[in-house]
């Protein structure tokens, strides 16, 4: 085998194994961000029952606030 033919085989190996190496690499970081994904949504909506449940709460004491007021309106 001639000087050439090696370094072509050789030059041909190492960018064979670094493509390679760079599609493993790129698919660990594809499912990394994938399951942040899943993470972030499943904190947004706990978020959002988070903010519903206190909605309600303020729409209830709203509503008992106002019966305080006209009982006190009915009484004066």
């Amino acid at each position: 085998m001639s000087t050439t033919s090696k370094v072509v085989l050789g030059i041909s190996l190492a960018l064979t194994l670094g493509t390679v190496a760079g599609v493993h690499i790129k698919q660990s970081l594809d499912r990394e961000r994938l399951r942040e994904g899943v993470v972030r949504d499943l904190e947004r909506q706990a978020r959002k029952r988070e903010n519903l449940r206190q909605l309600e709460e303020q729409i209830s004491l709203t509503r008992e606030l106002e019966k305080e007021r006209e009982r006190r309106a009915a009484g004066a």
